[in-house]
């Protein structure tokens, strides 16, 4: 009988079992790790795929470094020396609106001088500063708080290309709360988001000798940051720091508590015994896996949706391209009616992303507005996504390489009421002693959300079985 058993090999998976092993040994505790991973490899949706020249990131392509607990997890595993920052260029970013590409503004005065927002729209945003905070406690969707605070065209331009860049989401269905818990906090704690900028700018420079950090109105910020081969050197360097089991090709297909732990049925009809388990795979996945167990359980994790998308990867000759390429990407303006919800630059982002000569462009189709996406075939994906550059970029040449990688269920949805959602998953795992729940379904789509809840519900499994012992 393993102590631990983790149903995932993510990096959910792999940071909860690093993190498990790390605070027994502080605690002085001899506490086994078995994580069964379904697919062939660790890593789920990170993946980095290095063909003809070009590494494409399968999934996500890298963290922020404004936040410590990736960087902590890579110091602990030795991996840190690898550790690759996005170029100083990548951090100009662009939105595509009426037809053509505007440079995000970075500061006030770039702000009012941008073609991107128009006057009236601007004086709009303007008037934030004069809109009372909303203290009821609702679940706002992110469509309704840009509307009340920032007016329609801010959601237009600047709310509604975000939520596409971060979740493939629709603003009109996802709470502000779960999908951007610190904008929620600056309302509520200085009454408006102008007015926290304002006073953080301020806190920013009375603090600015001790060099502590703080955030600022649109959340933490910080540096793209990755690994020279991709960032699926995370998942190797976590992997490789593991003193249990990793097993893949484990599909876990039940799930059931007994009086002295939990039964773990495999596909093929094997059995395994645990003190603990921890789900570290998607929201659907356990939702199959406790059916008999908690019907309830089962119930909630079902009204988590998924967002489709197709990762496309286009290489080109660099005298193909007209553009130059300065910058981190850009995102669409919905109603441009692109077919990508963006692209981003990945050979300006970081080096060895394309072969010396070449670029290497990455566009993501689909999300929650698109979900008829995924049934086009890989051919009209492709076509659809080479129109998007000629009309973003004026790209007209075909590329030398290209590649789609389609994620039917790619990134978990947090809809407004999310946050019950999981407080009444909370209270199932209650009825079952030793069950534990982690990723990015629940607590976080990034990176760092994952390591940093990963290392919360660590510390709870270690609880768990020190007071057995």
């Amino acid at each position: 009988m393993a102590d631990v058993v983790i149903i995932g090999g993510g990096i959910s998976g792999l940071a909860t079992a690093f993190a498990v092993e790390r605070e027994a040994r502080k605690q002085g505790l001899d506490i086994s790790t078995l994580i069964l991973e379904k697919g062939t490899r660790p890593g789920g949706k990170i993946w980095s795929r290095k063909e003809d020249g070009y590494l494409c990131e399968w999934g996500p392509n890298g963290f922020l470094d404004s936040k410590p607990w990736t960087l902590d997890l890579c110091r602990d595993t030795s991996i840190t020396a690898r550790l690759l920052r996005s170029n100083d260029n990548a951090r100009k970013r662009f939105i595509f609106s009426q037809g053509r590409l505007h440079q995000l503004p970075d500061s006030a005065q770039a702000f009012f001088s941008s073609g991107l927002i128009s006057w009236p729209g601007k004086l709009r945003l303007s008037c934030e500063l004069l809109i009372p905070p909303r203290r009821d406690g609702h679940d706002e969707t992110l469509a309704d708080f840009a509307r009340r605070r920032l007016g329609a065209e801010a959601l237009e331009k600047l709310i509604g290309p975000m939520v596409s860049g971060v979740f493939a989401g629709d603003p009109e269905t996802m709470s502000l709360k779960s999908c951007f818990p610190r904008i929620h906090e600056l309302e509520t704690e200085y009454g408006g988001l102008i007015k926290a900028l304002f006073k953080l700018q301020k806190k920013r420079r009375l603090e600015k000798k001790s060099g502590k950090p703080v955030a600022g109105p649109s959340g933490p910020g910080g540096v793209l940051t990755s690994f020279y081969g991709g960032i699926d050197e995370l998942i190797s360097g976590v992997a490789g720091a593991l003193t249990g089991e990793i097993r893949t090709q484990a599909r876990v297909t039940g799930l059931r508590k007994e009086i002295d732990g939990f039964e773990i049925d495999l596909e093929g009809g094997r059995i395994l015994q645990a003190v603990a388990v921890v789900s570290a795979c998607p929201a659907y996945e356990l939702a199959a896996m406790v059916e008999k167990m908690d019907r309830e359980m089962a119930r909630i994790l079902n009204r988590i949706p998924y967002a489709p998308l197709s990762v496309v990867c286009c290489g080109f000759a660099r005298g193909k391209i007209p553009h130059d390429l300065n910058g981190f990407g850009y995102l669409a303006v919905r109603g441009e009616k692109m077919n990508a919800l963006g692209t981003l630059w990945d050979s300006s982002i970081f080096p060895n992303r394309a072969p010396q000569g070449c670029v290497l462009l990455r566009s993501m189709v689909g999300g929650a507005t698109r979900p008829e996406v995924m049934e086009w075939s890989e051919e009209k994906v492709q076509t659809k996504v080479l129109e998007d550059l000629r009309t973003s970029m004026g790209i007209d040449r075909k590329p030398d390489f290209i590649r789609v990688y389609p994620h039917e269920k790619a990134i978990p949805q947090y809809l407004s009421g999310h946050g019950k959602l999981i407080d009444g998953l909370a209270d199932r795992a209650r009825y079952s002693p030793g069950f534990f729940f982690t990723g990015n379904a629940f607590f976080g789509v990034g990176l760092n959300d994952c390591v940093k809840a990963a290392n919360e519900t660590a510390a709870k499994v270690v609880d768990f079985i020190g007071h057995l012992r």
